[in-house]
């Protein structure tokens, strides 16, 4: 949704009921999971978003080329991603937050070597 819209707030707006709604009529323990991954979410769409207000900034304020700017963002926003989403699937699984902290920390490690290697590799990843 921000990644359609351009905001984050507007989806915080939109999405944060829903969800408390939704952890409420579910399980109430998982209150703070649900409306963190709506605000995880949400700060990645606009993040991610060609139209967002910030991007646009952002890529004025560096002087690049719009599209660029989100072409060379947009590796490390998807890495970030993936690792939340470990994270939340494995405490959607596993019902214990220690256990999906641990795998969010992992995928974190892995993420992190795996564009420090990607980073070494001459003519790739500057």
């Amino acid at each position: 949704m921000a990644f359609s819209t351009g905001t984050s707030w507007g989806t915080f707006g939109i999405m944060l009921p829903i969800a408390g709604d939704l952890a409420g009529a579910t399980d109430i323990a998982m209150m703070l999971p649900m409306l963190s991954a709506v605000l995880a979410g949400a700060v990645f769409g606009d993040h991610c978003s060609p139209i967002s207000d910030t991007t646009i900034l952002s890529s004025t304020g560096a002087r690049c080329g719009h599209i660029d700017h989100v072409s060379t963002q947009l590796p490390y926003a998807l890495a970030t991603a993936a690792v939340a989403a470990v994270g939340y699937l494995v405490l959607g699984f596993t019902d214990s937050l220690s256990i999906s902290l641990l795998a969010g920390g992992s995928a974190f490690v892995v993420v992190c070597a795996l564009f420090g290697w990607l980073s070494r590799r001459p003519g790739k990843l500057a």
